[in-house]
């Protein structure tokens, strides 16, 4: 291998949910990197924006307005990337979505949405993705978007939380079953990236919240979408390219703490600060 295997010329890829947050930052660093771009959203005028973005890259681009609630919407948006660029060699799953409430009293109409936008949609871009490698002979890479909440207990998302779990459970089954046509699959479990939206909220906290938050972080800040999109498109190249069935947490430690928490002093770790 060169000094040139981090690069992404000539590879194809197709996002799910690239309008904001993590799909936007997968896409705009996989571009970074040579990458042809394709994504989806049900956002126009933030898909319209990104598209735009890249392009003014230099980049090849292509939006698609799609809801990943429809899985009709995915597969015409994986056949109008196809008719553009010839294949795809890159599948970032990111569409996902949540809202908080105790299971007991959370209607079915409300899971079930959770269940189509987190899962469900991951499983149909795969299967329509995954054929179109196979029949390119190209290999490729799925990136599934999980979350630590996938990795961890989570009172008030129980069900954003299995399905999150679910899509770990199924990269590790595709990372097998896709092999042979040299296709890896690979999950990331993020945790406090400064997304715009999450930006929004940390801003309405109150000052001693957000000082709690940054204690609980062991890398004491949140992550950058850069640094998000950066361990994309290191999995998406050829640098990756004898791993298949990877779990990453970015999520600066948070997951490894398991509860362990800095003092108010940042000088001690204790399992119960007040």
């Amino acid at each position: 291998m060169t000094d040139a295997g981090y690069r992404l010329d000539d590879k194809v890829a197709f996002i799910t949910a690239g309008a904001n947050g993590l799909g936007e930052a997968a896409a705009m660093a996989i571009a970074r990197f040579g990458g042809k771009i394709a994504f989806l959203d049900i956002d126009r005028d933030n898909g319209e924006r990104v598209e735009r973005a890249l392009q003014a890259t230099g980049t090849q681009a292509l939006f698609v307005e799609a809801n990943v609630l429809d899985t009709e919407a995915i597969n015409d948006a994986v056949e109008r990337t196809v008719k553009t660029f010839g294949h795809i060699d890159i599948l970032v799953n990111n569409a996902g979505g949540v809202r908080k409430g105790d299971f007991l009293s959370q209607p079915e109409k409300s899971w079930r949405k959770h269940i189509d936008m987190n899962l469900v949609s991951m499983l149909a871009a795969t299967q329509t993705v995954a054929h179109v490698m196979i029949g390119a002979k190209r290999g490729g890479t799925i990136i599934n978007i999980s979350s630590s909440e996938g990795l961890r207990a989570a009172p008030g998302y129980a069900v954003y939380a299995a399905c999150k779990a679910g899509m770990v459970s199924f990269t590790r089954s595709m990372a097998l079953e896709l092999a042979p046509h040299d296709i890896r699959t690979h999950v990331l479990a993020p945790d406090m990236i400064a997304t715009a939206g999450l930006r929004r909220f940390v801003e309405r906290a109150e000052p001693a919240e957000n000082a709690a938050r940054d204690r609980y972080i062991p890398m004491g800040r949140m992550g950058r979408v850069e640094e998000f999109g950066n361990v994309i498109a290191f999995l998406a190249s050829d640098m990756a390219s004898y791993l298949n069935g990877v779990l990453i947490p970015v999520d600066g430690g948070t997951i490894a703490s398991s509860g362990w928490t800095r003092n108010v002093h940042g000088d001690d770790w204790a399992l119960f600060h007040g």
